[in-house]
């Protein structure tokens, strides 16, 4: 299922992606439909597989009978496709040959930091370069959306507490983040974690160490790469994060990038993302994510 949200008279609404179109959930609802159905994305995330079971259930019904309200792709606004994460946190230096291109040493143990919810934001949406930055990159992420509680979850078993996956756009400051060995700063400008169009759910991606990963600027092909090249694979991410923080349903990790970042081109190459860009980052089975960069 391909989950998503979108913004109506400044409220988010849950649409889901379906073979007719985008419909929109709580329009149907109030369309003459008796369903006992939770119209909020995070109630689905935080909810047992029933809940999701019990919305395709209502999609069908919706749809057969004629209820069924859908919306305009090309007209909506876009929102983030998770909305409320209790947390947000990010795995640097995880792909190999990112790691080559910045000749930094493969880590030992997965390097991690947080972001917060001031960087959501959706597709389609317009994103200030901050005045403060000269050198803003791009970085396509898979994003991993935690579905169960999980505390001290072992490898084996630690993709059961994952709800669904995202395409996401770890905008970096490079001039910031290097300013001091804590990368905070540099990630955690505003709208810096465009995330969507949609959140699919598990079952429908199946194995999320083997999607193809891009990125395009204006065009032209940045990144291309696989989650294959992953040094600590989703699952290891997972487990390893439970290990020292329980991770709520809603959170949100970003599990790295891989090569085709600015920073790790020769430096008289690099040309940082400007206003008029257009930034495009792609996972395959995810969907493509599509943002505009404008003067602050």
């Amino acid at each position: 299922m391909k989950l998503l949200t979108f913004i109506d008279k400044g409220v988010h609404k849950l649409g889901v992606k379906t073979e007719q179109g985008i419909l929109d959930i709580s329009a149907s609802v109030k369309n003459g439909i008796n369903f006992d159905i939770k119209t909020d994305i995070m109630d689905f995330i935080s909810g047992s597989t029933e809940e999701v079971t019990r919305l395709q259930d209502f999609i069908d019904y919706s749809i057969s009978e004629k209820k069924a309200v859908f919306v305009n792709e090309d007209e909506i606004t876009w929102g983030p496709c998770v909305t409320r994460p209790h947390k947000i946190i990010c795995v640097g230096l995880n792909y190999r040959k990112h790691a080559d291109e910045t000749n930094a040493p493969y880590p030992e143990v997965p390097i991690l930091f947080n972001k917060f919810d001031n960087t959501l934001t959706g597709h389609k949406d317009e994103i200030p370069v901050p005045k403060v930055t000269k050198k803003l990159d791009y970085e396509v992420e898979l994003g991993i959306v935690i579905g169960k509680k999980a505390k001290y979850v072992e490898v084996d078993a630690a993709l059961d507490h994952v709800f669904g996956y995202c395409t996401v756009n770890d905008l970096s400051a490079r001039d910031l983040q290097l300013r001091t060995p804590q990368w905070l700063l540099g990630k955690s400008c505003d709208k810096f974690s465009p995330v969507g169009p949609f959140l699919v759910t598990a079952d429908e991606v199946g194995d999320p160490n083997n999607l193809s990963l891009k990125t395009y600027v204006n065009g032209e092909l940045r990144q291309d790469s696989n989650t294959s090249d992953m040094i600590f694979n989703c699952a290891e991410i997972v487990s390893y994060i439970s290990q020292h923080m329980t991770l709520e349903p809603g959170d949100i990790i970003l599990t790295g990038t891989p090569e085709g970042v600015v920073m790790g081109y020769p430096e008289d190459k690099q040309h940082y993302l400007q206003p008029g860009d257009i930034v495009t980052v792609e996972i395959e089975k995810l969907g493509a994510l599509t943002n505009y960069f404008i003067e602050e």
